[in-house]
């Protein structure tokens, strides 16, 4: 049971880091294109937002992955 609780807490951590990378995506977006910040939008803001966004939810639960199968080998 503890192998599946660990699976289990490894999955939502992903899902979070990945959903986490979504909405700062998103966030990015708006600012971009509302006046979410100021006035007419703020676009230079908005893409390096939108960017951190996109390097969180792609490369975050890779480099999870990597430190977890680095510490499932050295449990080994």
């Amino acid at each position: 049971m503890a192998d599946d609780d660990l699976w289990r807490r490894r999955f939502q951590i992903f899902m979070a880091v990945r959903l986490i990378g979504v909405l700062t995506f998103f966030l990015g977006l708006a600012i971009v294109y509302t006046d979410l910040v100021r006035e007419g939008g703020w676009p230079s803001l908005g893409a390096i937002i939108v960017i951190v966004g996109v390097i969180d939810a792609v490369f975050a639960p890779m480099v999870l992955k990597r430190a977890w199968d680095q510490q499932d080998n050295d449990a080994r």
